[in-house]
């Protein structure tokens, strides 16, 4: 290395020495022969106090490009000084050598400059450092930075972290700041205008070409921007805008502190600026334009969110609906746990009770409609595209004849209980009992309420909504089209490439192998038809899809009637294929019950060798053929008396406590005024057709329809009728596709209506209640009349024939309607007069 000195001419001369020149501290980079000044010039300036001061005939450059911007995070320790001194002492290598400040400054400044050099204070954070030098009088500080410069520029040095830079230098004209807080350089600079001496006064607010003059020599700047007029703030600043970070560091290092006097225009105090960085606002244009166009932004996430939902959960939905037809995740269908369940059955059988079958006794059902099994059978081995129906009354067997008869065999079903999902308060629950009956999972119910919300804040920001939130319509077609994929390829996956077909398309192989198509199967379609049939509509389209393009084979089970008009709208052109199920006939009745009463082995007892079932030592059994005909052919009802029966009750006691029950059932139900919000019908709409059925095994249709009290509900007649046929009480039969008459809602409800007919007690308050509002019907189209008849009498002479014709029908009516309520007024004293006396 060399160790400058000064010749006795002025000159510059160097020579050889066997140690550096300077040396690397904590306090700086020193020369070796100052050693009284090392405990007061430090890397924070004079005594720690952040600034550097240069006496007479000194002065202070800055170079740039010595380190790397922010290389502190190197150095994260209290002192990045001192730890920069352990890490250069660390390495002994030329690539080290090469970096070392002291040998980039001594080669940036040549040989014969008239200067001595005091003290290189490192600026890591800021990537350069302030060299502190000495020169003589007769050579001014600015003469050194032009032969600094002219020498730069001739011979270029390029730092070894950046080839493509060049070292610049630059005299320091302020006072530099030399503080080691936590600031990141930036492109701007904030430059504030304050006295030179605090409180003496005002300081000037350069102009923006008076900063550019100060400044464009450090670098291109992008912008100069003013302080408002109208602004308050103090003290007055301007912001400089940099087009390089090093630049804006170099203007910084060189005019923090800078004085502009009176005569240089810096006013009668004196300006000095005092500069900073600002931190640079990020553009966030990306975010900006995001809030700024909602009408565009929303809808593009909306589909967005689609889109994930369909790339990710669809596939997942599909999985599961697959495993819910194909049951291939079901315990129950387990080879081992059947051998289990098997095994634990022989165990049971052994040492205990024997577990008899839950459908023990439908063997004698299941034989007398032997034919309408295997005809559901053979219409599923057929390619018509069209529904096949199972039509009969609740507890007639539907379900059980097409699950664990007609479909025994067959692997690939799907049950759909619609009971639950028309049931369900709200879209929400909806929703939710939907996905659980065709086992699409997983599924997000509650995301619709939340989607609702976000929707209406929407629209009441924008003015329109985003599409969000999804319909209870939308949601139902969502699963149906996931199901509906899912059953395809259920059909499809056992198709092979080396089959004799495989030249068919798809579609032309699923209607050519009817047999492989999986099996849908509704269970209690339109279950409540009066309330909201969206349901029911929605289920009705999605099967006209499977059948229509092969997907599936539908069943429908239900106890409407009128089942057609709904299923209609979604097949108008297609001949269903229906089974009417009725109630059982006495001889199979009889078995039913007998094979419930023999179900269990463990009650057969050997009698002299021979085996005697439970039905063959009872003595009661005469009476059974008289209880079956009062009890009817119900499944339900039979199934509840055979139980009876077996707890040890006689058939004629057991079906005299079920008639007493569905008495009191109905009472409750139908009659009573307990709560009358949920029903569409009155009690004495109810009444009359329990005390008309009591005496009739049918009614005509029309003669209630017309009758005085169902004339005058609320509602029409037909929606009574047809409520009171959904709630059971009774069944209306149709002739060519018209109501035609009614009967029962089932058949034990006959002997049920003769015992309540028979409580006098009842029968007279029932009577009374309907012939007091008979009596308010016609009091109300007397007085109607009368009115009418005060208006015509004001005619007088001058009314038309046409007038004494309509008062000659008005008296008639009137005449008529009093001879009703006498009627009415008669019959209601004498019941009184029986339930005062006897009740």
């Amino acid at each position: 290395m060399y160790r400058p000195l000064f010749a006795r001419g002025g000159c510059f001369a160097a020579r050889p020495l066997a140690r550096p020149q300077y040396f690397l501290t904590a306090n700086g980079f020193r020369p070796r022969h100052d050693r009284q000044q090392r405990g007061i010039k430090t890397a924070l300036g004079d005594e720690k106090t952040g600034h550097i001061k240069a006496g007479p005939n000194e002065a202070i450059l800055y170079f740039d490009q010595v380190f790397p911007l922010r290389l502190q995070f190197l150095f994260r320790g209290s002192n990045p000084h001192k730890d920069l001194v352990k890490l250069m002492q660390r390495f002994n290598s030329p690539s080290i050598a090469a970096a070392d400040p002291i040998r980039i400054i001594k080669r940036a400044i040549p040989a014969d400059a008239p200067l001595k050099i005091t003290e290189i204070i490192p600026r890591l954070n800021d990537g350069g450092a302030f060299v502190k030098f000495s020169h003589d009088a007769h050579i001014t500080a600015k003469e050194i930075e032009g032969l600094l410069k002219a020498y730069l520029k001739d011979s270029p040095i390029q730092p070894w972290f950046n080839p493509w830079a060049k070292l610049r230098t630059f005299l320091v004209k302020g006072q530099p700041w030399v503080e080691d807080l936590k600031r990141i350089p930036s492109t701007i600079l904030r430059v504030e205008f304050v006295p030179v001496t605090p409180g003496a006064g005002e300081p000037v607010a350069l102009s923006q070409e008076d900063l550019y003059s100060l400044f464009r020599k450090y670098g291109k700047l992008g912008d100069i921007e003013t302080q408002p007029s109208d602004s308050k703030i103090l003290p007055k600043y301007a912001y400089v805008k940099f087009s390089r970070v090093r630049k804006a560091i170099m203007a910084k290092s060189c005019m923090h502190g800078f004085q502009l006097l009176e005569e240089a225009g810096g006013g009668k105090a004196g300006t000095e600026l005092r500069i900073s960085y600002e931190a640079k606002a990020k553009p966030h244009w990306i975010r900006d334009w995001l809030f700024s166009h909602p009408r565009i932004v929303v809808p593009l996430v909306a589909a967005l969110l689609a889109t994930l939902t369909v790339a990710i959960f669809d596939p997942i939905r599909t999985f599961f609906v697959k495993a819910h037809v194909t049951r291939n995740f079901h315990i129950s269908d387990n080879i081992v746990f059947k051998w289990l369940v098997k095994q634990a059955d022989t165990v049971r059988g052994t040492f205990g009770k024997y577990r008899p079958d839950q459908y023990a006794g439908l063997t004698a059902l299941w034989e007398d409609r032997k034919q309408d099994i295997e005809q559901v059978q053979t219409w599923l081995l057929d390619s018509a595209d069209t529904f096949i129906v199972i039509q009969g009354p609740r507890g007639a067997g539907k379900k059980e004849l097409v699950m664990q008869q007609a479909l025994k065999d067959r692997k690939n079903t799907l049950l759909i209980d619609l009971k639950p999902v028309q049931e369900a308060r709200g879209d929400t629950a909806t929703i939710a009992k939907a996905a659980l009956e065709v086992g699409y999972r997983p599924v997000f119910p509650w995301m619709n309420s939340v989607s609702s919300l976000i929707d209406l804040a929407a629209q009441g920001a924008i003015g329109a909504k985003t599409g969000f939130s999804e319909t209870l319509d939308s949601q139902l077609t969502k699963i149906c089209s996931t199901t509906s994929g899912a059953l395809r390829q259920v059909a499809l996956q056992s198709r092979k490439s080396d089959d004799k077909d495989s030249q068919l398309s798809d579609d032309e192989y699923l209607d050519a192998h009817p047999e492989r198509r999986p099996v849908v199967v509704i269970d209690n379609f339109l279950h409540k038809s009066q309330e909201s049939s969206i349901v029911y509509d929605k289920i009705a389209e999605w099967c006209a899809s499977l059948t229509t393009q092969n997907i599936a084979h539908v069943i429908f089970l239900t106890h409407d009637v009128s089942f057609s008009k709904s299923l209609s709208k979604a097949l108008p052109d297609r001949v269903f294929r229906q089974i009417s199920l009725g109630d059982c006939q006495p001889e199979t009745a009889k078995r039913f019950v007998l094979g419930h009463l023999d179900a269990d082995p463990d009650d057969a007892i050997m009698v002299e060798g021979k085996k005697v079932l439970p039905s063959q030592r009872r003595e009661d059994l005469k009476e059974l053929d008289g209880s079956i005909e009062q009890l009817g052919g119900r499944l339900t009802d039979l199934e509840f008396l055979a139980r009876r029966m077996k707890s040890g009750e006689t058939p004629m006691k057991a079906v005299r406590q079920i008639i007493e029950q569905s008495a009191s059932e109905i009472l409750k139900m139908y009659l009573l005024d307990i709560d009358t919000s949920s029903r569409v019908w009155t009690p004495d709409q109810a009444w009359l057709l329990v005390s008309q059925l009591a005496d009739n095994e049918s009614l005509r249709y029309n003669e209630v329809l017309l009758s005085d009290t169902f004339k005058s509900g609320s509602m029409s007649a037909e929606k009574t009728l047809a409520s009171l046929e959904s709630a059971e009480l009774i069944s209306i039969t149709s002739y060519n596709g018209r109501p035609s008459s009614i009967r029962p809602g089932k058949p034990v409800y006959t002997a049920a209506f003769k015992l309540l007919m028979a409580d006098h007690g009842l029968k007279s308050r029932l009577d009374l209640s309907t012939l007091t509002n008979l009596t308010k019907i016609e009091t109300a189209s007397i007085e109607k009349t009368e009115t009418e008849l005060g208006l015509l009498s004001t005619l007088g002479a001058r009314g038309s024939p046409g007038v004494y014709s309509r008062v000659e029908f008005l008296l008639d009516k009137l005449n008529k309607s009093q001879q009703k309520v006498e009627s009415y007024e008669a019959q209601s004293a004498k019941l009184k007069k029986i339930l005062q006396a006897e009740f």
